[in-house]
């Protein structure tokens, strides 16, 4: 049977069936996001293939985080989705709860940018201005050097993602935040740029 290449409505809708929990769609959102803007600097023609990898990479997480990437094959397998979407989302828990190693450039992309997403919003929030529209890849820095401050996030993840990539980590943080600021308004973090900082 020839499996259904998704559109982005049908992605989004799958989303939110296994996913209520605001925080969780906002996380799809912003790596969506990363995703479309990181295939536009890779010059790549599916961009929109990149975009719905991006929004269903944590699909079961809310409801089985204890399966979390394994459960999500068998979800996209019963909706028929193509082996090289189900593989790239499975590959962004490589070593932590998958063994499917991230090979092609969409994954080493979404790999690495996943937990910097979760590591950009913590640092927007703790601002003045609570937005990230005036985000600075050092304060995201001065952040990462403070392994306290969101603990959760694993650091190593995005260094060795960005390592994969042959990119400078410093140039992968500019440009998730980049792409970021783009949907600012729609994850809640346009923050009110007027204040003094």
């Amino acid at each position: 049977m020839k499996a259904n290449v998704p559109n982005r409505k049908d992605a989004y809708e799958l989303l939110k069936k296994y996913n209520k929990d605001e925080g969780h769609i906002k996380h799809g959102l912003a790596v969506e996001a990363v995703m479309i803007h990181f295939a536009k600097l890779f010059n790549e023609e599916d961009i929109e293939k990149w975009g719905i990898v991006g929004l269903v990479h944590d699909l079961d997480y809310e409801i089985y985080p204890d399966e979390h990437c394994k459960k999500t094959r068998e979800i996209l397998m019963e909706e028929n989705w193509p082996e090289d979407y189900i593989r790239a989302i499975e590959s962004h828990g490589w070593k932590i709860c998958s063994d499917v190693e991230p090979l092609e450039t969409m994954e080493k992309v979404l790999y690495t940018i996943d937990e910097l997403t979760g590591l950009i919003i913590a640092t927007a929030l703790v601002r003045p201005s609570k937005s990230l529209l005036d985000l600075k890849v050092k304060s995201v820095k001065k952040k990462w050097k403070d392994k306290s401050f969101a603990a959760g996030v694993n650091r190593e993840v995005v260094a060795n993602g960005a390592e994969m990539l042959g990119m400078d980590l410093n140039k992968v943080i500019e440009e998730t935040i980049k792409a970021m600021q783009g949907i600012a308004e729609e994850i809640g973090l346009k923050g009110s740029i007027d204040k003094k900082h």
